[in-house]
């Protein structure tokens, strides 16, 4: 039986329809009993693990120089300036980390590379930031210069602040009068309010037990920083479409379906299910991790506008552990991206890190980032029904082979 594209569509409409999916928040947690109830339905024993996720609701955050205002985006773990902000001469610092004249005091306008960004935590990002405040600067704020010309959200440690002052993002369409002002050192300022603290969240695993002591684990992450039509929505699409396939397809097999939220917080959530709801590695047949962009729609500039295409980005990558490479190779040929797999030993990303860490082997990953990763602009648009089917098809077929032996 092939995989439903009705089915399909129908479960990325759903995920769509909770809207900003952040970790503990009202959308990723009605988001998470929507799977859970699914699993439970097909006979899965759920079980939840509750922890803390980091939040902040902004009610105020912007940037300020002269007459030009620009909304900007607080970058976790947030570090608020109060209502009265915090100002002093805006000077612009470049991607390699370097200004001119003083940074004492300062509001640092950081030039990030291009790039279709993801972490703070890459150096590219957090060094110039990192800089900017060994300088003196009091506060920081990144042009997070990518594709879109939008503002990226980066994902950022779960534990406490990363930088000793205020740090926000600014899309690089808003960028012009304030790179204007930081050439004649004008003043500026920071303003960014609101509530924050950690509330509670909760990854889940959906359990068959059949009693086989040999478990095949999948797992997904369902949170982010927007509504992640296609950074989240087709992973959590093949998930379910696996959860229901698997039940009666993989009949020699324990089954553990797991779902994670926190995945913003550097994977906070992957790294506390490991400790608690996965299945041991020692009898683990097989872990396949469902990442970011399994499959989203491919864009083209026409005119100085953006449209979508009915292609698939290909900026996706299927990671396996070695001696799986000739069968995914066989398994996704001619789906972009995933024909061309990479060992693990050598490429490895997102929760997949997290899985490999822990012990499982062999093991398999999909992640990626799409044209509109990270962004609030990633909805329906950027979704492709088709690509994500194909590639929930591949899992089955990579599925049912690891489990017979290849």
């Amino acid at each position: 039986m092939t995989v439903s594209i009705a089915a399909i569509e129908a479960d990325l409409r759903c995920y769509l329809a909770f809207g900003n999916k952040r970790a503990g928040g009202p959308g990723d947690q009605a988001c998470g009993e929507w799977l859970a109830a699914e699993l439970e339905r097909l006979g899965y024993a759920v079980q939840r693990q509750v922890f803390e996720a980091p939040y902040f609701e902004a009610r105020r955050a912007e940037l300020e120089a002269g007459a030009a205002r620009a909304e900007v985006l607080p970058q976790p773990i947030v570090v608020p300036t109060g209502p009265e902000g915090v100002s002093g001469p805006l000077v612009r610092v470049d991607q390699a980390g370097r200004w001119s004249g003083s940074l004492e005091g300062a509001v640092a306008l950081v030039e990030l590379a291009h790039a279709r960004w993801s972490s703070i935590l890459a150096q590219a990002a957090r060094g110039p930031v990192a800089a900017a405040f060994a300088g003196g600067a009091k506060a920081a704020v990144a042009i997070t210069t990518g594709p879109t010309g939008k503002v990226i959200a980066l994902n950022s440690d779960g534990r406490g602040p990363i930088f000793g002052g205020p740090v926000a993002l600014l899309a690089p369409e808003e960028v012009g009068p304030f790179l204007e002002a930081a050439l004649a050192r004008r003043a500026a300022k920071l303003t960014i309010e609101g509530e924050g603290g950690r509330r509670p969240a909760f990854n889940f695993v959906g359990r068959l037990d059949r009693g086989k002591g040999r478990w095949l684990a999948v797992s997904t992450p369902r949170s982010g920083w927007f509504a992640c039509a296609a950074e989240r929505g087709p992973g959590v699409a093949a998930w379910l479409d696996l959860a229901r396939w698997a039940v009666s397809a993989l009949p020699d097999h324990d089954l553990a379906f797991v779902c994670n939220t926190g995945h913003e917080y550097e994977y906070l959530g992957a790294a506390e299910a490991m400790k608690q709801i996965a299945p041991p590695p020692a009898a683990t047949r097989f872990w396949l991790h469902i990442g970011a962009n399994v499959a989203a729609a491919d864009w083209r500039e026409v005119g100085g506008r953006a449209e979508p295409l009915p292609s698939v980005d290909p900026n996706r990558f299927l990671s396996v552990s070695p001696e799986l490479l000739p069968l995914a190779r066989e398994v996704f040929a001619g789906q972009p991206g995933y024909e061309a797999p990479v060992s693990s030993q050598v490429l490895a990303a997102g929760e997949l890190v997290e899985v490999i860490k822990a012990g499982y082997s062999p093991a398999a990953g999909v992640f990626g980032v799409h044209r509109f990763h990270h962004a609030a602009e990633d909805d329906e648009r950027c979704l492709n029904v088709p690509a994500t089917a194909a590639a929930a098809q591949g899992f089955r077929e990579l599925l049912v082979r690891v489990a017979k032996g290849g």
